[in-house]
């Protein structure tokens, strides 16, 4: 707790180790090593927005009325500080198989209406456990539909697709094998948490400063004047809502029934946006929520050019070649998505983005599963089970969550570690002898 500082402070620490590592172990000169970081700072600017939206519209989606009335609902029923470390987790899993972007910010949701509502029932449940149990519960989100690896390598025209082909979801995602160690992670991790309660003097509860503070998540109202305007009827019109509605689903029906196309980033934001437009019943509604979650989003769009930046001095120095070579070179067919499992955590740390990270390790494990003859969709759905296993660490990753949460990232932290090894040892296992 002395020594963490914040996520954006932590960012700019990653970019001077970079730096030292790609002078020093990749032998690159100093100039060299400014210009590929300042090129490269942009070079995700595409996916930085893909990212955010899928952040934007899954705050936009656990926002609305009748989801966050069934959110609250659900804290209502915890009377034992257990099952209060158990259910977040369980909630925040479920919605991370539906979407990566709805799994943070119900993840902070949750939290912080079960401890609220703990503590207003003489439940001791100590709170930041309770936030990081609910984190905890985001580590299988690359497992499913919202998976970036998973949904790049089923889209035409990927730019992988030279070495890969296309590879559709139910070789991936939809395969047993990844479905039951989803499964078996979301109903055990739970527990585990659960587990590490403290003694009850050492408790710290929700704070009771936010009892009576303004509701970070609060319902959308918005006022119904009995002089309204023309403009006024047009933003809380219900018609002009479900008629977008309408055209929208009209065009997923031609996508997915009438041209058999799969899903997508692009798509699934697309739906994302619907949804909670649906949800939300009217424009201004969702407008609002929309805006309210811009200081969610902001620091994604601040700190994701310096992973850029990071990203790119990695791979123009070779780090990236030299650290997945390491791995490679002790591998075989049989063990290849083991290391790729274990690179991909490490890289992770670096590049905290799938797709940015898929982006510069993503060539050469492909080439390397395909030269030594390894199951190509089992070694990148491997670097993917990397990719989310250090989430649980990586400071970006986080930002949602103590955001709403209101709790600061070292006071979590530790907790998170604990879940860090349990799952790393799952995924291990599961990846050398299944």
């Amino acid at each position: 707790m002395r020594w963490i500082p914040d996520s954006f402070v932590i960012a700019i620490i990653l970019t001077l180790v970079t730096f030292v590592l790609a002078v020093l172990v990749g032998g690159y000169g100093v100039k060299e090593t400014v210009v590929s970081w300042g090129g490269g700072f942009w070079n995700l600017l595409k996916f930085t927005n893909q990212i955010t939206l899928t952040l934007l519209f899954g705050y936009a989606l656990a926002n609305t009325d009748p989801v966050r009335r069934m959110l609250l609902r659900m804290a209502g029923m915890v009377n034992r500080p257990m099952w209060a470390y158990v259910m977040v987790s369980l909630v925040t899993g479920i919605c991370a198989l539906v979407s990566w972007g709805l799994a943070l910010i119900t993840a902070g949701i949750i939290a912080r209406a079960v401890g609220e509502s703990c503590r207003k029932k003489g439940v001791r449940v100590h709170y930041p456990l309770l936030v990081a149990a609910s984190f905890s519960g985001f580590v299988i989100w690359h497992q499913g539909l919202s998976s970036s690896i998973g949904l790049a390598l089923a889209t035409p025209g990927h730019f992988l697709e030279g070495v890969t082909g296309i590879i559709p979801i139910t070789e991936t995602l939809f395969t047993p094998w990844n479905m039951t160690l989803a499964i078996f992670v979301l109903v055990t991790m739970p527990f585990i948490m659960a587990a590490l309660s403290p003694a009850d003097e050492e408790v710290i509860e929700f704070p009771e400063e936010l009892l009576s503070a303004p509701d970070e998540v609060a319902e959308v109202k918005v006022e119904s004047p009995t002089d309204v305007t023309p403009a006024e009827r047009l933003e809380t019109s219900g018609l002009l809502n479900y008629t977008i509605i309408a055209v929208g689903l009209i065009y997923l029906w031609i996508h997915f029934i009438e041209e058999g196309r799969g899903l997508t980033l692009d798509i699934f934001n697309f739906a994302f946006l619907f949804a909670g437009l649906a949800l939300a019943g009217s424009p201004v509604k969702y407008l609002k929520i929309i805006i309210d979650g811009g200081r969610v989003a902001a620091v994604f769009l601040l700190q994701y050019p310096f992973y850029a930046g990071v990203a790119a001095v990695m791979a123009d120095s070779g780090l990236v070649l030299m650290l997945v070579a390491f791995f490679v070179h002790a591998a075989s067919a049989e063990t290849l998505p083991l290391y790729s499992f274990l690179s991909g955590g490490l890289l992770n740390i670096f590049i905290p983005s799938g797709g940015g990270q898929w982006a510069v390790q993503g060539p050469i494990m492909m080439a390397a599963a395909r030269e030594i003859g390894a199951d190509i969709p089992r070694v990148a759905m491997a670097v993917a089970l990397g990719d989310q296993w250090t989430n649980l660490i990586q400071p970006l990753t986080i930002i949602p969550v103590i955001a709403i949460a209101q709790v600061p990232l070292r006071a979590i932290l530790g907790y998170c570690f604990f879940a860090l090894i349990y799952s790393g040892c799952v995924f291990s296992l599961a990846l050398y002898f299944f």
